[in-house]
């Protein structure tokens, strides 16, 4: 039987992208959660997923959410990422962008999504979330994404 830090430790070998996963809360503020693992789903419809961990302290927004937006985060956002998924890191200056059908999004990102929630699976300790994108920005430019492999954040090196 797999233990949870092996499989940890094994999947600490696969890099990931870094995104940080925006709504807003009961009083209409945004709120965020760093997620590196977002995938795509299907092109038709366009789906994306990511999970979160159900004692999460940002879970009953997101549970409770019509729609989401994901950020994709570039490799001078590490603050960002820090800032959304560890409570004592500094909040970064001047971090949020123009709302983008009333969802918050973050300055400067490789782009965003705007997603309708469509549907929530149970798996584990996580949930599953599922949104359809209706909407979306890649950003010009040639910036690098900001990776994540073996615990620590990585670039990617020419």
């Amino acid at each position: 039987m797999t233990d949870s830090r092996s499989f940890r430790q094994l999947m600490g070998c696969f890099a990931t992208g870094i995104t940080v996963v925006t709504a807003r809360n009961k009083e209409n503020e945004p709120v965020g959660i760093t997620i590196n693992s977002l995938t795509s789903v299907s092109l038709d419809p366009p789906l994306v997923l990511f999970c979160l961990d159900r004692k999460a302290q940002l879970y009953p927004i997101f549970r409770q959410a019509s729609h989401f937006a994901v950020n994709i985060l570039s490799e001078d956002h590490q603050d960002f990422s820090q800032y959304f998924a560890y409570a004592h890191h500094p909040k970064p200056k001047n971090m949020w962008d123009k709302a983008q059908d009333g969802l918050p999004l973050l300055k400067g990102t490789l782009g965003w999504m705007i997603c309708k929630m469509h549907k929530i699976h149970k798996a584990g300790d996580h949930d599953i979330f599922v949104g359809e994108v209706i909407k979306l920005h890649k950003r010009a430019g040639q910036k690098n994404p900001l990776l994540y492999f073996h615990s620590r954040y990585r670039k990617i090196e020419d």
